[in-house]
């Protein structure tokens, strides 16, 4: 552990306290809180926006996975960029439109029963809890690396930063620890392609010939099939990454932060920008780990790989450059959990305690404290489940939240905004065998079942085949949604009417 290391982790930690204690003095209301007043600008939600999303999974999960993997792991690439394109063509302006402060505002607004809210607001903790296991794996994984402290113990130092900024800040702070995160990310980034595309002398043509024999696997390196040799797990893998943006509660809730509708979408304009050259870079990352890292070096750092990103930056930059990098990945990692428990906790607070236990008539006050009670424990929950899953790839837990989003609340969205016939029953039945279906089949997966120990979580021959049961699990969420809807002799166009008018044009009464 150099003085280096110590003096920018330092500043990354002191950077973003600053702007918690900054936040903090101007959140005193339960919209502040929640969603930043709405005062955000489109540049600035567009970089907060892809700081929320740009999360480990991104830097250290996928740089790893193709580092190990080669093009299998650009899948990832591939599925998180393309699902921006459905977050901005179908559901971005209709969700700013109808909501208030979470998704199931949102859904209510054509629903007013608090059997939804209940069923949208357990979605929503579900896949908050999956996303933030994913996270806390990598900030344990990088912390052990770098200071060389037990695995549970740099666990606890980053749940203990999170809750704080969620605490004292709420949105406010951290959507500008996200805003800094995404600058210091881009250039991270943009300085290690560089670097590796001049070990490749600047030529595209030489790094992938190279790479061809810079591992084991030879030509098959860049080729598919290496890690997914079953054809529809990679289209299952896909399908989730791909309709899961469009349904992740935390990366809608930002879309609440600005003003209107018009500033949603340049929001998504700015944020499609970023993230798109952000994971074009990460060919440079994977290829430049496997050829000068190797993997023998990546996998005994962390057998899922996914300390590569920082190893790589440490063969090229020496310890100034895997500091800087280290740091960026902690800050990236305390900006996106802290998003995720504001949101977990948003949906408890707001939607069950607000709205429910409350039926509506719960003050300000009163729901700030139950969000910062709620933060808390979605906090600790998430802590005690994450010291379990040290040895699985972040890029892949966080593609099963990607599909627990696409088959719980993705059908309910394009539903509520869409089909006119849709009603109360659909919306919780779409729900539940999305949500449901997709948590069972993912418990006798490959995942947590192998035969083999220490490659999954549990010792067993797994029920289910594939490895992301999204191909199997959105079309029962849709199914659901429409079975629910068809059996049930509800309906009201008049409330269909008043959405559609609000969802396209923002107006309201």
């Amino acid at each position: 552990m150099s003085t280096t290391v110590i003096v920018l982790f330092l500043s990354i930690v002191l950077l973003t306290l600053f702007i918690t204690w900054w936040a903090a003095k101007r959140t005193t209301t339960a919209g502040e809180f929640y969603t930043a007043g709405g005062g955000l600008t489109g540049w600035q939600n567009g970089l907060a926006i892809a700081g929320d999303y740009l999360s480990a999974a991104s830097f250290l999960g996928i740089a790893g996975m193709i580092a190990l993997f080669g093009f299998d792991g650009f899948f990832y690439s591939i599925g998180f960029l393309i699902a921006y394109l459905v977050v901005m063509f179908l559901v971005a302006e209709p969700l700013r439109n109808l909501g208030k402060y979470t998704l199931a505002d949102m859904i209510n607004s054509r629903f007013d029963a608090k059997k939804v809210r209940a069923a949208a607001a357990f979605s929503t903790i579900t896949i908050v809890i999956f996303y933030m296991i994913a996270q806390l794996v990598g900030a344990g994984a990088l912390i052990q690396l770098l200071f060389g402290i037990p695995y549970w113990i740099a666990v606890l130092i980053v749940g203990v930063m999170m809750t704080i900024y969620v605490l004292f800040g709420g949105m406010t702070a951290t959507s500008w620890v996200q805003i800094v995160k995404a600058v210091l990310l881009m250039l991270g980034t943009v300085v290690i392609a560089v670097l590796v595309f001049a070990r490749f002398d600047f030529s595209v043509m030489t790094m992938f010939s190279e790479v061809k024999t810079a591992t084991a696997h030879g030509e098959a390196f860049l080729q598919p099939g290496l890690k997914y040799t079953v054809p529809l797990d990679t289209i299952s893998l896909m399908l989730a990454l791909v309709l899961g943006t469009a349904g992740l509660p935390h990366i809608l809730m930002r879309f609440f932060t600005v003003k209107d509708a018009k500033t949603a979408r340049s929001s998504v304009v700015t944020a499609t920008w970023i993230v798109g050259i952000f994971y074009i870079l990460t060919i440079f990352l994977g290829f430049g780990a496997a050829a000068f890292v190797g993997h023998e070096a990546i996998v005994a750092a962390n057998p899922a790989g996914n300390m590569a990103a920082p190893l790589l930056a440490e063969a090229l930059g020496g310890d100034l450059l895997m500091s800087f990098v280290s740091a960026v990945a902690f800050a990236t990692i305390l900006a996106v959990v802290a998003g995720l428990v504001l949101t977990g906790a948003s949906a408890f607070a707001h939607d069950i305690y607000g709205q429910i236990i409350k039926k509506g008539q719960a003050t300000q006050q009163q729901e700030m404290k139950a969000a910062r009670q709620a933060s808390l424990w979605v906090s600790v929950f998430s802590i005690l489940l994450a010291l379990g899953a040290q040895s699985l790839n972040v890029a892949f837990l966080v593609s099963l939240a990607f599909c627990v989003a696409a088959s719980a609340n993705l059908p309910v969205i394009l539903y509520t905004i869409y089909w006119k016939r849709f009603n109360t029953t659909g919306a919780i039945t779409a729900m539940l065998f999305g949500l449901i279906s997709a948590l069972v089949l993912v418990a006798v997966s490959p995942n947590v079942l192998s035969p083999e120990a220490g490659a999954a979580m549990f010792v067993g021959e797994p029920l289910f085949p594939l490895t992301n049961p999204a191909i199997v699990s959105v079309p029962l969420g849709f199914l659901g949604g429409w079975l629910g809807t068809m059996l049930s002799k509800e309906s009201d166009a008049r409330r269909f009417a008043e959405v559609s008018v609000r969802a396209n044009t923002g107006y309201r009464e």
